[in-house]
């Protein structure tokens, strides 16, 4: 009776510590779609006709602004994938955007990316390396649950970036996490 008492139990906690992780699984699927959705209606006002522009001297030009932002749930993907990224193995290329619809196309894309690898992902792996690196120069050791959280956290900080720019090409600025000036639905 002890025996099989003591299996119930460590079987419920089993089955608890599954559902706590599918739980975390399912927050983060949750945050991801809502900031895609957010993102993606930032993205639709970007000009194809100002992707040159840029606020200042120092400032990224629209199109690459715009262009990373839309790549940028593709790292999600990639801090499940790969152990790291070394720039200089792999040095950035800024992605072919021609229109208004490729970077529509593009943050898609990247979307089903990093949504397709979050949905298969263990959060036993969560606490494992993930290295950004220069060559030797380390510019980050980090766990893969930090670099996912880093691609989200890049998206919210460079989407807040073109609203700047758009608000100085006087283009209505859409709610993010509530009503925005222009926008007062949420």
């Amino acid at each position: 009776m002890i025996i099989t008492d003591l299996l119930l139990m460590e079987i419920n906690t089993m089955e608890k510590s599954k559902q706590q992780n599918m739980d975390i699984i399912k927050a983060l699927l949750k945050e991801f779609e809502a900031e895609f959705n957010t993102t993606k209606k930032f993205i639709a006002l970007v000009p194809a006709d100002k992707f040159d522009w840029a606020p200042h001297e120092k400032s990224m030009k629209m199109k690459s602004l715009a262009s990373h932002i839309a790549e940028l749930p593709e790292w999600v993907s990639m801090a499940f994938t790969a152990d790291g990224l070394d720039f200089a193995t792999a040095p950035y290329e800024e992605k072919h955007i021609e229109n208004s619809d490729d970077l529509i196309r593009l943050l898609e894309t990247s979307y089903q990316s990093g949504k397709a690898e979050l949905e298969k992902a263990q959060p036993n792996t969560f606490d494992e390396q993930w290295i950004l690196r220069n060559g030797d120069q380390i510019l980050g050791d980090l766990t893969r649950y930090e670099m996912m959280r880093i691609a989200f956290s890049q998206t919210i900080h460079h989407r807040a970036q073109l609203g700047v720019y758009l608000r100085l090409l006087n283009i209505p600025i859409p709610g993010s996490y509530g009503p925005s000036a222009d926008d007062q639905s949420f």
